[in-house]
C-alpha cells in the first residue's frame, strides 16, 4: 500500500477504518492474487476491547489495487465470528480453500460439530442477514452471541442464534446453533444467556421433505359450514 494512493475521501476512510488501528490488528488469514491486484484479510481487532461492550472483534478487509494508476479501493466489514468474515470475503471472490485460519492464532474448534457449523456459515453465509451480536471477552465466560435471519421466508426457524463459547485454558471454542420463530424470542434467549440463565438452545426445525407425497384432498361438502377457503 505504501506506493499507492487514492482520492482524498477513500484515503481518509481507509485511515479512519483500518490504518489508525494498524498496530492492533492481527492477521488470522489472508490471500493475495498472483498479480497482487487483490488481497483478502481476516483480521482480529484488538482495539475492539477498548470500544463499547459487546462490539464485534473481527474485520473482513478486501483490497483492490490499480498498479498502473497507482490507486486502490477497499471494502471492510466488522463481524462477530471469523467464519462470517471468511464467508464475506469468499462472496467477494476469494477461493474458500485459500483463506484457512492460522491454527497458531486464536482458539481452535473443540469438536466436529463446531467444524461443521463453521463450514456451513462460510458456505451459506449469504443465505442469512446479520441482525445483532454481542461479544463478551470475560476469561471466565468468553462467549459470542449472533442473531441471524434467513433471507428465504420459507426457511424453517426463520431466526437463528449462533453461540460461540471459548475455553481460554484449553485454547478451544465450541459453536452451536438454535432456531427461533421470531426475533423477539431469539433476542430474549440471548439476554437470558448474558444474564446467567442457563437454557438449552431450541433445535432448528427441519426442512419439510419434498419427497413425501402430499395427502389427497378430501371432497368438498355440498353445504360447507363455517369460514370458506
Amino acid at each position: 500500500m505504501d506506493d499507492l494512493d487514492s482520492d482524498e475521501q477513500i484515503s481518509a476512510a481507509f485511515f479512519h477504518l483500518v490504518g489508525v488501528n494498524e498496530d492492533m490488528l492481527v492477521s488470522l488469514a489472508e490471500h493475495h492474487t498472483a498479480d497482487d491486484a487483490r488481497s483478502f484479510y481476516v483480521l482480529y481487532d484488538g482495539s475492539a476491547t477498548l470500544d463499547h461492550p459487546g462490539v464485534p472483534q473481527y474485520i473482513a478487509l478486501y483490497l483492490q489495487r490499480e498498479h498502473q494508476r497507482g490507486t486502490f479501493t477497499f471494502e471492510r466489514a466488522t463481524l462477530p465470528l471469523p467464519s462470517m468474515a471468511q464467508s464475506w470475503l469468499n462472496h467477494r471472490g476469494c477461493p474458500p480453500e485459500s483463506l484457512a485460519l492460522d491454527p497458531d492464532r486464536g482458539s481452535t474448534p473443540a469438536d466436529e460439530a463446531t467444524r461443521a457449523l463453521e463450514q456451513r456459515l462460510m458456505r451459506d453465509g449469504d443465505h442469512y442477514a446479520f441482525g445483532w451480536s454481542y461479544t463478551r471477552d470475560d476469561p471466565d465466560d468468553g462467549v459470542t452471541l449472533v442473531v441471524l435471519r434467513a433471507l428465504d421466508q420459507r426457511a424453517p426457524s426463520s431466526f437463528r442464534v449462533v453461540v460461540e463459547e471459548v475455553d481460554i485454558e484449553a485454547g478451544t471454542h465450541t459453536l452451536r446453533e438454535g432456531g427461533f420463530e421470531t426475533a423477539e424470542e431469539a433476542l430474549q434467549w440471548c439476554d437470558d444467556r448474558l444474564s446467567g440463565v442457563s437454557k438449552a438452545l431450541p433445535p432448528v426445525r427441519p426442512t419439510p421433505s419434498l419427497s413425501r407425497r402430499a395427502p389427497m384432498p378430501t371432497p368438498a361438502p355440498s353445504r360447507p359450514s363455517g369460514r370458506s377457503r
